[in-house]
């Protein structure tokens, strides 16, 4: 077996070097480089193999029935944990990790969010995380997977900071459904999505009310006669003509939505708006609910919980930002999970450029009352369960895929670190441009970068 401790200085270090200063006066060998780095670049990321990794001396939060346990030790083999637990097997070929008393988790899995389908905010080119349904035909129909790109700056960020699993939600543009939201994995690959039409997104509520002509009531009106569409449409016919409220493309993508095989994902945040949503279930009795927001969730917990619903809320949000949300507390999340509802997080802010910061939030609602344990099942397997993919994630437990990360202290805490992060069994590059433009310019008093050299 081969022993391996990787820090945060050497982590720091490669990084610092990622960028090397060429020779002035070595035009050719410049070139060189250049085009090796321009081909690096375009070619399509070739997928690293995963190996033996057996990570010891740690604290494993397992989030399983083992429960957290002390000096214990992780064993991956090929793209799944093989063991967990204080007196295991070690391969003979693995690669030993001292996490030197450190954290061992499973990958965080931020629940929603436009991760890879917006480079930058500003700019319309890079986006795709919304479609004008009058524009292009349909919005039901419209699927996020398509656009995810996944070779988004931003990825890298956040895989470094120990995410490692995300869910990409298309935002709702002129009308009420923002489309089908998908899976991503954040390991180097050509393709990132690894589950597609995971959840239909809708907006309700005062965002809702815009879009159909200023009222809840039409809001709700529109959603239940397009499910209602969804629940009569047939196979297709060319020779009869489509009648229906809404386009025929729509109706289709619909269709399984009301069939509960893809849970409805309502993004709504008034309690009297989220009692009219659980209504649905009443008249859709297949239909599958996923409450986004639910900023004054807590005020109807009880109906959440009995309708068996779970909720994806920012932990922090507190401020009455729209008179949906004048019931606003960061003892939201705390009284929810206190209820029995399955709750996981998204970070304030950002949602395209910043999921790692569910961390930070998870560690904010600790401070207003959430378990330790169940704020982190909020960031890692309570996402896997609102998607169906527990089984596979969210979890270290002996079967489960190798999503896990290793920190130098508690991941809740701020100022703590990742050291590695392997997604499905395999160990990712711990580097992202952010750090590389840091380790370029953070020396000003050296030779600046050759491109920015005064010419003599």
């Amino acid at each position: 077996m081969t022993a391996l401790t990787l820090a945060p200085a050497t982590v720091a270090a490669r990084a610092a070097n990622a960028f090397p200063r060429p020779r002035v006066g070595r035009l050719t060998r410049r070139l060189g480089v250049a085009v090796a780095a321009l081909a690096a670049a375009l070619a399509p990321a070739v997928p690293a193999m995963a190996q033996s990794v057996a990570i010891t001396n740690a604290r494993v939060v397992t989030l399983s029935d083992a429960g957290t346990l002390a000096n214990a030790t992780v064993v991956i083999e090929g793209r799944r944990i093989t063991a967990v637990g204080a007196n295991v097997s070690i391969p003979r070929d693995a690669t030993v990790i001292d996490a030197g008393g450190g954290w061992v988790t499973p990958g965080l899995f931020a629940p929603a969010g436009r991760l890879g389908t917006v480079e930058v905010g500003a700019v319309d080119g890079t986006r795709d995380d919304q479609v004008s349904g009058e524009a292009a035909g349909f919005s039901a129909a419209f699927k996020v997977s398509y656009g995810v790109n996944p070779r988004a700056t931003a990825i890298p960020v956040s895989r470094t900071e120990g995410v490692t699993r995300a869910a990409v939600t298309p935002v709702p543009g002129d009308s009420l459904f923002g489309g089908q939201a998908a899976l991503i994995h954040l390991r180097p690959a050509a393709d990132a999505v690894f589950k597609d039409s995971v959840a239909m997104v809708v907006s309700l509520g005062e965002a809702g009310a815009r879009r159909t002509g200023g009222s809840r009531g039409a809001a709700m009106g529109a959603l239940i006669r397009a499910l209602q569409a969804a629940d009569t449409i047939g196979p297709l016919d060319l020779t009869q003509r489509w009648d229906g409220p809404i386009p025929r493309a729509d109706a289709e993508a619909l269709a399984p939505v009301v069939r509960g095989e893809i849970p409805l994902m309502v993004q709504v945040h008034r309690a009297s708006d989220i009692t009219q949503t659980l209504k649905l279930i009443e008249r859709f009795e297949r239909l599958r609910l996923i409450l986004h927001g639910a900023a004054e969730g807590w005020m109807v917990a009880d109906r959440i919980v009995r309708a068996g619903v779970p909720v994806i809320l920012d932990p922090t949000a507190n401020l009455p930002a729209s008179f949906d949300r004048l019931g606003a507390t960061q003892r939201n999340a705390a009284r929810l999970i206190e209820a029995g509802v399955t709750v996981a997080f998204v970070p304030a802010g950002s949602d395209s450029h910043l999921p790692h910061l569910i961390r930070q939030s998870a560690g904010n609602a600790v401070a207003n009352g959430v378990a330790w344990e169940e704020a982190f099942k909020a960031i890692s397997l309570n996402p896997a369960r609102i998607y169906g993919v527990e089984r596979e994630l969210g979890a270290l437990d002996r079967g489960k895929l190798a999503d896990v990360v290793v920190w130098d202290g508690d991941p809740l805490e701020v100022r703590t670190n990742p050291t590695h992060v392997f997604i499905e069994g395999v160990a990712t590059p711990m580097t992202s441009r952010q750090m590389k433009l840091h380790a370029r310019y953070s020396d000003l008093d050296g030779a600046p970068p050759f491109a920015y050299r005064r010419p003599e």
